[in-house]
């Protein structure tokens, strides 16, 4: 039997790491997505034990000032792309900037240097998982599907989906299809 779940992975990283806090016995406050504030500092010990918690499930604590930034960049694409329902009509480039309170020119420079990719592709990979779920799901159509993500046509999201997976979308769906069908 195979199951596919829908999830929202705010909730899911927010409540494991609540659940590893209290394990911990340590007070915080949620300030937003990847942000804590702890209501005391952590020994050198305590730390160590919350990074050995976190690692296993591709969670880690980000230390530098630069890193931090770079991870509040992903964090709002991610928010961006798959948190926004309405479907966000600001140019990323717009939304990035006002809402981390940095020109774009040195949110891109500043990415481009710790990730040595761009803002650009780390948006267009986070789109096309975004439009793999939905295509999973099987909710909305290419048509919908492109317009939620922002693309000016299906033929857009098309290329872009080809490019980065190897296959078109409908390609994608027609297996996700049969896979389905296998399984009855």
């Amino acid at each position: 039997m195979k199951l596919f779940i829908k999830f929202d992975i705010n909730t899911v990283c927010s409540q494991f790491l609540k659940e590893k806090l209290e394990e911990r016995q340590i007070n915080y406050t949620p300030l937003g997505f990847g942000e804590i504030e702890l209501h005391k500092n952590l020994t050198s010990e305590e730390l160590d034990c919350m990074k050995n918690d976190l690692e296993p499930f591709g969670l880690e604590i980000v230390e530098n000032q630069k890193s931090v930034l770079v991870q509040k960049i992903k964090d709002a694409i991610i928010e961006m792309i798959f948190m926004d329902e309405n479907g966000n009509n600001l140019k990323s480039s717009v939304y990035l900037a006002e809402k981390l309170n940095h020109s774009y020119g040195y949110l891109s420079n500043i990415f481009s240097e710790v990730t040595y990719s761009s803002i650009e592709n780390f948006i267009i990979l986070q789109k096309i998982e975004r439009a793999k779920h939905l295509i999973i799901i099987n909710e909305m159509s290419l048509t919908e599907i492109a317009f939620l993500l922002n693309y000016s046509s299906v033929a857009h999201l098309s290329t872009q989906f080809k490019n980065t997976t190897g296959i078109t979308p409908s390609a994608f769906q027609r297996i996700i299809k049969k896979r389905r069908e296998n399984l009855k």
